[in-house]
């Protein structure tokens, strides 16, 4: 756990900085108050409190999604981050914003990317999901990862990030708010309606829900101000296996027979066109 971040971590029972059990140890982290919190073996820590409300992506979608980044399919999202997480630091890319905050990580690549973009920034990655961040804990030099419940709250202190991510995942307006600075950005990444649209229809997949730019903004709006939003697109041309792939990594994942959704990926040309269309906003606090 890099020292920017664990400076910035909280208990999440209640409230107090988190340090190394005992001071020079690396095995486990705890508060003045008796609350411990062990580091797993593959570098995250473990820090919710209580039961989370759900287990996150399971092991086959977290390697699905490793493997379909990995081959640089969603190059196109992290770069828009990067180039967004810049243009909204601006000049003080050299000394700002000290940490980011990718609330949703997963595998830690896009926050991985972001921090390339920003030399002086550390990063924490956040997920539910333990097979994540196995590998998010890995994703950068300057990253540490640990586990937590979005809607449980955020192991930090209260204008702990100067940069806070959320790609494909749920946001808690008000812990968002608490954990942010003053002066920091909230960058927001949601599938636009047309996304993965060639798909859609011909495999049965959960279709972009036509109010969610709605409801995103709805759910930010008593803590945020929108500061611009742009839309993003790219033609992927997939084969069979790749699609298998995509399709697993995603939220479908829980909705879709196997054994159907590989009869109508039977049927698929190749190379098939698939469409990547995401809005990547900028939020300030307010």
């Amino acid at each position: 756990m890099p020292p920017e971040v664990l400076r910035r971590l909280r208990c999440p029972v209640c409230g107090r900085p988190l340090a190394g059990v005992p001071p020079t140890a690396v095995a486990a982290l705890g508060c003045p108050a008796g609350h411990r919190f062990d580091l797993a073996r593959q570098g995250y820590v473990n820090l919710t409190a209580g039961r989370a409300t759900h287990s996150g992506d399971s092991p086959a979608m977290v390697a699905a999604r490793e493997e379909f980044l990995g081959a640089g399919h969603y190059d196109l999202i992290s770069t828009a981050l990067a180039d967004l997480a810049r243009a909204v630091v601006g000049a003080a890319t050299e000394t700002y914003p000290e940490l980011v905050v990718d609330a949703g990580a997963g595998t830690g690549r896009h926050l991985a990317v972001v921090l390339d973009a920003l030399p002086a920034a550390a990063g924490l990655a956040l997920d539910v999901s333990k097979p994540a961040l196995r590998r998010a804990a890995r994703a950068h030099p300057r990253a540490g990862a640990a586990l937590c419940d979005t809607w449980r709250g955020l192991p930090l202190a209260d204008g702990a990030a100067g940069l806070l991510l959320n790609v494909f995942a749920p946001r808690n307006g008000p812990e968002f708010r608490r954990v942010l600075r003053d002066d920091g950005a909230l960058l927001v990444v949601t599938p636009a309606a047309d996304h993965l649209g060639e798909l859609v229809d011909r495999l049965g997949l959960l279709r972009v829900d036509p109010a969610k730019e709605a409801r995103v903004a709805g759910s930010l709006a008593e803590h945020f101000t929108p500061d611009g939003t742009a839309v993003h697109r790219d033609t992927l041309r997939l084969d069979r296996t790749e699609v298998r792939t995509l399709v697993g990594m995603g939220p479908s994942a829980w909705h879709t027979d196997p054994a159907r959704l590989d009869r109508l990926i039977d049927k698929l040309p190749e190379p098939i066109p698939v469409t990547i269309a995401v809005q990547v906003a900028a939020h300030r606090p307010h």
